[in-house]
């Protein structure tokens, strides 16, 4: 790979998934001000923002450099808002690193017996004004693109988007009941406390750190 020095010493650096998590929790999140984008890891590393697909594919290309193998979940929404996130395998289960404007979506630790487990985690994460989760589908970059250039570009990397769309999902079910009871939990949260999301979740002890903004 054609990494500059500066990029291999970022890369060195973070050798977990653990620490890309926390470096990646330390940039702003990208609102897309300027226009949609679809960034790579060096455009990533030169603006120091992301959204989640661009943390998505930054923790790809450097935890590749670490023997993890390029992973990436799309979380599929009845609002068509999907999240993508990176996904991982150790001994003691699968975990992901993650980027969001939500703190329920943010990375997970390797605890989860399978990839339907660890997407199950985001449901209630999920629901906000018009989010639920119904899917989810994961995908290898080094298999699935061929020799797009992912990892490297500094354009506008749409035919990730397009193949994460694309990509088959599996269901996600849960009751309508539950749903309407996240809803309106939701709801009367952001009501009640001045538009600021929620840390009421079940599961944190499975979360990695969130970015201090939601603190």
């Amino acid at each position: 790979m054609a990494f500059t020095k500066a990029e291999r010493a970022l890369i060195a650096r973070l050798n977990t998934p653990a620490k890309v998590q926390r470096w990646l929790n330390a940039l702003p999140y990208n609102t897309e001000k300027g226009g949609v984008t679809q960034r790579s890891f060096r455009p990533v590393i030169r603006l120091k923002m992301a959204h989640c697909m661009e943390a998505a594919l930054f923790a790809a290309v450097v935890l590749e450099q670490h023997g993890y193998p390029p992973l990436v979940m799309s979380l599929e929404s009845q609002d068509w808002l999907d999240h993508v996130i990176f996904v991982y395998r150790e001994k003691t289960g699968w975990g992901s690193v993650a980027r969001s404007r939500d703190p329920g979506l943010h990375g997970r630790k390797p605890r989860f017996k399978t990839p339907r487990a660890l997407a199950r985690s985001y449901y209630d994460g999920y629901v906000d004004y018009s989010g639920r989760l119904k899917g989810f589908g994961v995908a290898n970059l080094a298999d699935a693109m061929g020799g797009y250039d992912w990892r490297l570009t500094t354009k506008n990397v749409w035919a990730v988007e397009q193949m994460l769309i694309d990509l088959p999902h599996r269901k996600i079910t849960s009751s309508i009941r539950r749903y309407r009871v996240l809803l309106r939990k939701y709801r009367a949260y952001r009501a009640a406390h001045d538009g600021r999301k929620p840390l009421y979740y079940r599961g944190k002890d499975k979360w990695e750190p969130l970015p201090k903004e939601f603190y």
